[in-house]
């Protein structure tokens, strides 16, 4: 390996081009053999050859593509699309463990903008947009702020995530916007960086948001009981901001949890909502 250069991964899968300048091949067949990442390369050998893959080259991680039969029949498989418009998915032994470390090895101690919290209990901050050091875990995207803080988002506490167009720093960039929790409070964190560190940033992050979609139908007391914690009232304090009685609470809350839609901390009725939670309350709130 070149100076610098250390191995992540080392194992063994399947691999196939199906993408080739853009083209979808057909005929593309799996082919058994070594799968090795480092910090700067994939390699993928097999009996009939080598490729080199440098990590500068990979655009993207996302969605299937399933040419054939044959390739659709494999489920657990990470598609790289490459700045050379190829196709390339590869299927380890440990799918999950080598999806993970790939993004890591693509996104770890790389330097993104961070502003956080950008809002805090749906209320927009004024904080600064401030230089972050990424660190992919093993359920989660850190970053860790120049200005001493380090905030952590956590994959299965993602209520929402979404791209906009934002001002930064007086630049107009790509910015990624994610909902989650702190210390019990919807909060969310803003982030921009290159459009490729974007793109691969936001297929990990989705990942995170696709397990709290929402799906549930709640009464109007549920709703309100929602909106109240989602904006920070205190679950002791919501039979007096929100007018109800204990026991109705008490209720609201048993209800609640059954849906997955809040957690019980401890058995005296502390609860708190969960990513699912969070972001069925800001679509109540929205639709209010």
């Amino acid at each position: 390996m070149s100076e610098g250069e250390r191995k992540i991964v080392d194992t063994r899968g399947k691999f196939t081009q199906v993408v080739k300048d853009g083209r979808e091949l057909n005929d593309a067949e799996w082919t058994g053999g070594r799968i090795l990442l480092s910090n700067k390369r994939l390699i993928l050998a097999s009996n009939s050859g080598k490729r080199t893959i440098p990590l500068s080259e990979v655009e993207s991680l996302e969605g299937r593509t399933d040419v054939n039969q044959l390739v659709a029949k494999v489920s657990g498989y990470v598609s790289l699309q490459l700045a050379s418009n190829d196709v390339v998915l590869i299927s380890a032994e440990d799918s999950e463990s080598f999806e993970r470390m790939l993004y890591r090895a693509l996104l770890d101690r790389t330097v993104v903008l961070a502003q956080h919290p950008a809002v805090e209990g749906g209320v927009v901050t004024d904080a600064e947009w401030e230089k972050a050091r990424l660190k992919i875990e093993e359920n989660a995207v850190a970053l860790a702020v120049a200005d001493g803080s380090f905030v952590e988002i956590e994959l299965d506490d993602i209520g929402s995530m979404e791209t906009n167009e934002r001002s930064v720093n007086d630049e107009k960039r790509r910015v990624i916007e994610v909902e989650h929790s702190e210390e019990g409070t919807s909060v969310q964190t803003y982030i921009s960086g290159s459009s490729r560190r974007c793109t691969i940033l936001e297929t990990l992050l989705e990942k995170g948001e696709s397990q709290s979609e929402i799906g549930v139908d709640l009464s109007e007391r549920q709703n309100e009981v929602l909106m109240a914690l989602y904006s920070g009232v205190s679950p002791f304090e919501i039979p007096d901001f929100l007018g109800m009685d204990v026991d109705e609470v008490e209720d609201v809350y048993d209800r609640l949890i059954e849906l997955d839609v809040v957690e019980e901390i401890r058995v005296r009725r502390e609860v708190a909502l969960n990513a699912r939670g969070r972001n069925i309350a800001s679509e109540a709130m929205n639709d209010n």
